[in-house]
């Protein structure tokens, strides 16, 4: 086996371990935009956010959902605590998006005799606060262009940041925080390659069309998108599900990953390359396309436009690339938390 050190200078990961992490407050602020609960891989993303923090390159202000249940918001404090980082602020929607009862928020119910298998404070996204003061609590609180937007669920909460008017929180509008304040969407959504030869509507987008479309059309700043094909194109290995997570009896990435789709099962990590590129973009993982801007359609379909003056591109990949991103997204997801050792 590789060591972990010396697998870091292979892949291009940061030197620094957890129990070597810089001073946090000085890092990127990164807002985690989700709708955890349709797809496991917004747990894997999660836990690597947890890990990228531990190392010292970003600081988690936020969690924002946009799926629609109850349940999602107390799963993602209960990740949030295991990781040590319970105070994290979460927000939810009323979009009335994805309702549907999720195949392992449940482990936020879980219990180990009278106690919660994975402790946690906030019991219910109706005990959480509206995604858009949230929203703009993390932005208002940050320095001018500095914050890292992950989003990887629908563009609901964006859109309606987008729509938000001044009030108590901050004078401006949501436009204008935007422009103030963040310095990278990298957005999970949309499709730039043809699928088994055809185009794709990806699920991102067909969920909420409009907030697709305003985000694409009216974000007054730099938007990266991961498509489709880029998270297919890398699989997280069911081996490490398996192996890599056994540092303690429960680990609620690995039990997610099992209820969702029990491996052998090597799953697309389309939310980790979001992720994976909003806080490490400088380090060759991906490609980018020419600038230019993408339109959403009325059926979901995007499509990308270049402009010299535009303000977004999309991923690309190599296969060079390709292998070191599967290391990448496996090192970061499964690396403890502070404390654990392997």
């Amino acid at each position: 086996m590789i060591p972990r050190l010396a697998l870091s200078l292979l892949i291009g990961l940061p030197l620094s371990l957890p129990a070597f992490a810089q001073d946090q407050s000085a890092a990127p602020p990164l807002i985690f935009d989700t709708d955890i609960g349709n797809d496991c891989d917004d747990v894997l993303a999660l836990g690597m956010i947890h890990s990228l923090q531990s190392r010292g390159d970003c600081r988690l202000v936020a969690v924002t959902i946009t799926k629609d249940h109850e349940q999602c918001a107390a799963f993602v404090d209960a990740v949030n605590t295991f990781y040590g980082r319970g105070d994290v602020p979460i927000g939810v929607c009323n979009s009335g998006v994805t309702p549907q009862q999720s195949k392992f928020t449940v482990l936020a119910a879980e219990k180990q005799g009278d106690a919660d298998r994975y402790p946690h404070d906030l019991r219910s996204g109706r005990d959480a606060p509206d995604a858009v003061s949230v929203l703009r609590k993390a932005l208002v609180a940050e320095a001018d262009h500095s914050v890292l937007i992950a989003q990887v669920g629908f563009s609901t909460n964006l859109a309606n940041l987008l729509k938000s008017p001044g009030d108590e929180i901050s004078p401006l509008t949501g436009s204008e925080l935007i422009a103030k304040k963040v310095k990278l969407l990298s957005v999970m959504a949309g499709a730039f390659d043809m699928i088994n030869g055809r185009l794709h509507r990806e699920y991102n987008v067909i969920k909420d069309i409009p907030a697709a479309q305003a985000l694409a059309q009216d974000w007054p700043g730099t938007i990266v998108w991961s498509g489709f094909e880029i998270g297919l194109s890398v699989p997280y290995p069911a081996t490490s599900i398996e192996q890599d997570y056994d540092y303690v009896a429960h680990h609620p990435l690995a039990e997610s990953y099992v209820l969702y789709n029990p491996p052998p099962h090597n799953r697309p990590t389309w939310d980790l390359t979001s992720v994976l590129y909003a806080v490490l973009p400088d380090r060759g993982y991906f490609g980018l396309s020419d600038a230019g801007r993408v339109a959403v359609m009325d059926d979901g379909l995007t499509e990308f436009f270049a402009d010299g003056q535009g303000r977004q591109h999309y991923l690309k990949l190599t296969e060079a690339q390709r292998v070191r991103v599967i290391e990448a997204l496996v090192q970061l997801s499964s690396q403890p938390p502070q404390g654990f050792g392997r």
